[in-house]
């Protein structure tokens, strides 16, 4: 897909509104020989597809690369692509280095921006604390939920990251095994230790459930007013994702399938577009169309 600034930004709002992890590629310097410009763009989404344009099968398999580790630490890099023979550049935070064998003499820096899904917020209960908690999350950008108490049964979905119950009374252990059921793996009770453990004891969770739930709920700040506890909270919830990795497995990267150009010695990844030869029964995987040909011509002069 070589679609217009436009198509990409039209095709970024689909994936965000379908909660779907995807990379912006930018290319911001092309030193000639180079078949992409700066200003030249694309998306690159979890599998590996690129859709737009960022420069020759070469330098798609290196941005391939790079944009799995941008969806992983969840960072923005600038990815140089040098071509063979480049005098040495080192990598620093935030800059990423490839030597790839494959291009013509040009050399490119591509800025790749992750995408990731918001993490998804469930917000029970009609109190000030709850409504705090809602204005203060949809300030850090959470997907918020805010419900009634009586609605949890139903309305807690699987991409849900966490949920916090500030009902203050009402159907709170309802709420709790609710939450357990769908996978939720940050659970919420604003309560009093002993309320707390009044709600637990309705409960038979295990060692493995107890650890998901918190209360009282948000790290401890002494704090007295609405305000201050949904801050405790949001601080908390931060940390649970800056910190312990909470809602990484929602948007885990997987590890694709890679092959080594047996021309250039490039590491490929394998895609439905692959360049490949089936060779004695066996594939044979190409960065580029052109060591294919390599190696066509290579294979014919050793077989005469």
């Amino acid at each position: 897909m070589n679609g217009t600034t436009h198509d990409l930004r039209l095709r970024a709002e689909q994936l965000l509104g379908e909660r779907l992890p995807f990379v912006n590629a930018t290319v911001v310097r092309a030193q000639q020989p180079t078949s992409a410009h700066p200003g030249d763009s694309a998306i690159v989404l979890l599998d590996g597809t690129i859709e737009g344009f960022v420069g020759g099968q070469c330098a798609q398999n290196s941005v391939r690369v790079a944009a799995r580790g941008a969806l992983r630490s969840g960072e923005s890099v600038l990815l140089r692509v040098l071509p063979d023979g480049s005098p040495e550049f080192p990598k620093t935070k935030g800059a990423d280095v490839v030597i790839n064998p494959c291009l013509s003499g040009g050399a490119m820096e591509i800025f790749l921006e992750p995408n990731l899904p918001a993490p998804v917020l469930g917000i029970f209960g009609d109190t000030p604390i709850a409504e705090a908690l809602a204005e203060f999350a949809g300030l850090l950008q959470f997907d918020v939920a805010h419900c009634s108490i009586d609605a949890a049964p139903q309305s807690i979905p699987e991409e849900t990251t966490a949920v916090i119950i500030a009902s203050l009374g009402g159907e709170e252990a309802q709420t709790v095994r609710a939450a357990l059921d769908a996978g939720v793996e940050y659970i919420g009770l604003v309560a009093s230790r002993v309320r707390g453990a009044s709600v637990f004891d309705q409960l038979e969770l295990t060692e493995s459930e107890r650890a998901r739930v918190h209360t009282p709920v948000g790290l401890y700040l002494g704090a007295k007013t609405p305000a201050e506890i949904a801050l405790s909270i949001v601080a908390d919830l931060v940390r649970a994702i800056r910190l312990d990795g909470l809602g990484a497995a929602e948007t885990a990267v997987p590890t694709p399938k890679t092959s080594v150009d047996p021309i250039c010695g490039m590491v490929v990844t394998i895609g439905p577009d692959t360049p490949h030869l089936e060779v004695d029964g066996v594939d044979v995987w190409f960065c580029c169309p052109g060591c294919r040909r390599q190696y066509e011509k290579r294979s014919q002069f050793e077989n005469r």
